[in-house]
C-alpha cells in the first residue's frame, strides 16, 4: 500500500478533514463499528464545508444536471407541490423542480454555491428560495414540505443517522423523500478506494457511498416510510480526454484540490498515476476522448 509523505500539522488537518470522502467501503470492521466523536464530526463538516467552498464547484455540478431531471421525473412532482432541495449546490435539482411549477426551496452550507444558484434561476426567470441550511440541521419546522430531494450531496453529511433522521423530519406524511446517491462499486467506488490508501478516514466516519446501498437506506429510514423504490442508473462522465477530465477536477473540484494539496509531490504523482490508470480502464469512449459511466443508487421513499 503507498505510504502519504504529509507534510506539517496543517496537511494533516487537512488528511483528518477530507479522507471521509474518500473511504474504503470494505472496511466495516474498523469504520462501521467505531463510533466518531462529536466533537470529531463537527470539524469534519467543517473543514469539509471549506472544501466545497474551495475551487469552482458550480463547473461540475452543471454537467450532473440530467442525474436532477431524472430525479424529479421518478418522484412524479406535481406542480403547486412544496419542495426542498437538500445540499443544492449550485442548485440543479432546485431548478429542475422549478421548472416543473413547484414551489422550491435549496439549502446549502456553503454561500458562494447559493449565489450561483440564485444567478442560474435569475437567468431563467425561475422563482426558487435559496438559504444557508446544513442537511444535519435543517432550518424548517416538522412537516413542512410535500416532496424532500437530495442529488449527491446529502450523501457526504458526516453523521448519517442524523442526516436521514432531519430528512425525514421536515416531509410530511405520505410524501416523497428523493435521492440519487453514488454506488459503493463501479467507477466512483473504485476511485474512492484509491483516494482511501493515500487518505484514510478518521475512525468511525461511515462510507458516503453506503447511501449507494439498499441496504444501508433502509437501515437509515428505518419505519419512517411506508415504501421504498431503489433503481440503479448511469451516468457517464463526457470529457475531450482522461487528462483533461483530471486537469478539470484538480482545478475546480474543491475536496480533489484540498486532497492533493495535503500530499507531498511523490504522493501525488503516485495517486495521479492510479487515478489515470483506473480512468482508462473504465473508459468506454474508443477513441481518444473519454467517455466513464458512474453508477449511481436513485430513491424514491414514502414519508410514514
Amino acid at each position: 500500500m503507498p505510504r502519504s509523505r504529509i507534510s506539517g500539522s496543517l496537511s494533516r488537518r487537512l488528511l483528518f478533514s477530507y479522507s471521509n470522502l474518500y473511504r474504503e467501503l470494505h472496511d466495516k470492521e474498523s469504520g462501521m463499528n467505531a463510533q466518531p466523536q462529536a466533537s470529531d464530526l463537527k470539524t469534519v463538516k467543517e473543514r469539509q464545508q471549506g472544501a466545497w467552498a474551495s475551487g469552482d464547484y458550480a463547473m461540475l455540478g452543471s454537467t450532473f444536471v440530467v442525474i436532477s431531471e431524472r430525479l424529479c421525473e421518478a418522484v412524479d412532482l406535481r406542480a403547486g407541490q412544496e419542495v426542498l432541495d437538500v445540499a443544492t449546490g449550485s442548485g440543479n435539482t432546485a431548478l429542475a423542480a422549478a421548472r416543473r411549477f413547484c414551489g422550491v426551496t435549496g439549502v446549502d452550507y456553503v454561500p458562494d454555491l447559493l449565489k450561483r444558484a440564485r444567478e442560474r434561476a435569475a437567468a431563467e426567470r425561475l422563482r426558487v428560495a435559496f438559504q444557508e441550511g446544513d442537511a444535519e440541521n435543517i432550518p424548517f419546522p416538522d412537516a413542512s414540505f410535500d416532496v424532500v430531494l437530495s442529488t449527491i450531496g446529502a450523501m457526504f453529511a458526516p453523521d448519517q443517522e442524523r442526516t436521514a433522521g432531519e430528512l425525514l423530519r421536515v416531509c410530511r406524511s405520505g410524501g416523497k423523500i428523493g435521492m440519487a446517491n453514488w454506488a459503493s462499486d463501479g467507477f466512483i467506488g473504485e476511485m474512492l478506494r484509491v483516494h482511501a490508501r493515500y487518505l484514510p478516514p478518521p475512525p468511525g466516519l461511515k462510507p458516503p457511498v453506503l447511501w449507494g446501498t439498499e441496504e444501508r437506506v433502509r437501515e437509515l429510514f428505518g419505519d419512517g416510510i411506508t415504501s421504498l423504490q431503489n433503481t440503479r442508473r448511469v451516468f457517464s462522465f463526457r470529457y475531450r480526454s482522461v487528462e483533461h477530465y483530471w486537469d478539470f477536477m484538480r482545478t475546480h473540484n474543491g475536496p480533489t484540490i484540498k486532497a492533493f494539496q495535503a500530499l507531498d509531490a511523490t504522493a501525488r504523482e503516485n495517486l495521479t498515476g492510479e487515478l489515470m490508470d483506473l480512468t482508462r480502464r473504465f473508459n468506454r469512449s474508443g477513441d481518444e476522448t473519454m467517455v466513464v459511466p458512474a453508477d449511481y443508487l436513485e430513491i424514491v421513499a414514502t414519508r410514514r
